[in-house]
């Protein structure tokens, strides 16, 4: 069925580059919400479901982004974001770009520097909700840099969730983001080394989850959901759709590099990093965040292999 799009001068135009499941997730609620969209991916044949239910398909960047005084990018880092980009740079000249991939506060500094070089209004931006929940009035996403730009297209961002603008540092939205992420792994790491702590005796993930998780208050992560999930534990069953374990490091990744850059101790990061890594390396990849549970369940080993625990 195709999208009616409204009249209504609130729904303005927007351009959108990058249909990966969140770049999807963003196009599907922009047209839902009745935003005339174009849209430009480098496999088009991504684009198709959005083209038959109103959104129109951009041969190239350069036309995609003259569709729109908006072009909102969500790519995978901010090197795509400049390689995709850079040869319409041309065409953004007054335009504005809302930039809501992940990297560093250095990153999305320079991302600004390279669009002042070009005449483009650039606002940073960071999405903190899985793309589900995009469009959902609890859909939080944080933005920093210019307010002209939040302020002059704020209809568009609210139309995706809560925009939440953070200051005019450029650097705030992907600090914040890995910040808060940061607090989401290290709790999701504590529950799952401590059922295999106690899956060292046998408890089985279920029996476990409905204490430790009925114990405490769910403030960072959804522990009723951690808890309808324990089966899968049990089971060794870790489907990846949407969120792969891969995916997971290179927000780790980010969180790690961002530590760094500003200064601050970075062993806590990096060692969740290295643990991801090695839960890929074990074949995991393409499975959720969940299945680093196999890792924590195997005595640590040395670089040799040999195990540094007793048995």
């Amino acid at each position: 069925m195709t999208t009616q799009h409204s009249t209504d001068p609130q729904h303005k135009p927007v351009t959108l580059v990058g249909l990966g499941p969140m770049g999807k997730a963003l196009a599907e609620t922009l047209l839902e919400k009745g935003h005339p969209l174009t849209i430009w991916n480098r496999t088009p044949e991504k684009a198709d479901g959005l083209v038959s239910n109103g959104a129109r398909r951009a041969r190239t960047v350069a036309e995609a982004v003259t569709a729109s005084p908006l072009t909102i990018v969500c790519l995978t880092d901010y090197d795509t974001m400049h390689q995709v980009l850079e040869p319409a740079a041309e065409a953004l000249g007054g335009r504005a770009v809302v930039n809501l991939n992940s990297g560093t506060p250095a990153e999305a500094r320079a991302a600004v520097k390279w669009s002042r070089e070009r005449g483009v209004d650039y606002l940073d931006g960071a999405i903190m909700v899985p793309p589900t929940m995009v469009g959902e009035p609890g859909a939080v996403f944080l933005y920093s840099g210019s307010h002209a730009v939040f302020a002059r297209h704020s209809a568009v961002l609210t139309s995706l969730g809560d925009p939440r603008y953070l200051g005019d540092d450029p650097g705030l939205a992907v600090l914040y983001n890995t910040a808060l992420l940061e607090m989401m792994y290290a709790t999701l790491n504590g529950w799952l080394h401590a059922t295999a702590l106690v899956g060292s005796a046998n408890v089985p993930a279920r029996q476990f989850a409905e204490l430790a998780l009925g114990w405490f208050m769910p403030a960072v992560v959804d522990y009723a959901a951690l808890a309808r999930r324990a089966p899968d534990l049990d089971a060794g069953h870790y489907p990846g759709t949407l969120n792969t374990l891969e995916m997971n490091l290179t927000a780790l990744d980010h969180i790690t590099r961002t530590s760094e850059e500003q200064g601050v101790h970075s062993g806590h990061p990096r060692l969740m990093k290295e643990i991801a890594e090695r839960a890929i390396a074990e074949g995991h990849g393409g499975e959720n965040y969940l299945a680093v549970y196999e890792l924590f369940k195997k005595a640590a080993l040395s670089e040799e292999g040999t195990s540094t625990q007793r048995p």
